[in-house]
């Protein structure tokens, strides 16, 4: 059988097959996360590129136009965020498809694209993945909940912990 993706913006049936499809798999992405991603797009705050393989969920990523992290911001640079491959797909090739679908929407507005993600083994891929592609550090070391981090103090492992990346297109 022929293997075609397809890269498409999120439509509101699309929402509960991503939602479910993470459950089946331990992830909690809940529904309404995916019905906000809607909001987003329809409202022009974020693309959400949908990658669907013969009209099966594959993964998806938004490109958040107006970061919350500042120093993107601050430049314009819009944010890869949410980035996601289900685990039978992953080393596939797919998320580098999607990678280039939002690096290219990226450049028709931005000589940069920006990415931040988690510093404990669930983003092993990811970190794999945004470093091949040429992706290196902002240079503001660790960030939580969108704050750079200062020397001494203490923090607690977790999604909000992160290292922000930037890449020239």
């Amino acid at each position: 059988m022929q293997r075609k993706l397809v890269l498409r913006e999120l439509k509101n049936s699309d929402c509960q097959k991503i939602s479910s499809a993470f459950e089946t798999q331990g992830w909690d992405k809940p529904l309404s996360q995916y019905l906000q991603y809607l909001e987003y797009q329809n409202s022009g705050d974020r693309d959400i590129i949908y990658a669907e393989l013969n009209e099966k969920f594959v993964g998806y990523c938004t490109i958040k136009w107006t970061s919350d992290y500042q120093p993107f911001r601050a430049k314009g640079i819009p944010e890869i965020v949410d980035f996601n491959v289900l685990k039978d797909y992953q080393r596939s090739g797919f998320g580098t498809r999607i990678m280039d679908e939002a690096e290219q929407r990226i450049k028709t507005v931005s000589a940069f694209a920006g990415i931040g993600f988690g510093l404990y083994e669930d983003y092993g891929a990811a970190q794999i993945l945004y470093i091949k592609r040429g992706y290196i550090p902002d240079g503001n070391g660790l960030v939580k909940d969108y704050t750079q981090l200062k020397y001494g103090q203490e923090l607690v492992l977790d999604d909000s912990l992160a290292l922000y990346l930037i890449k020239k297109l």
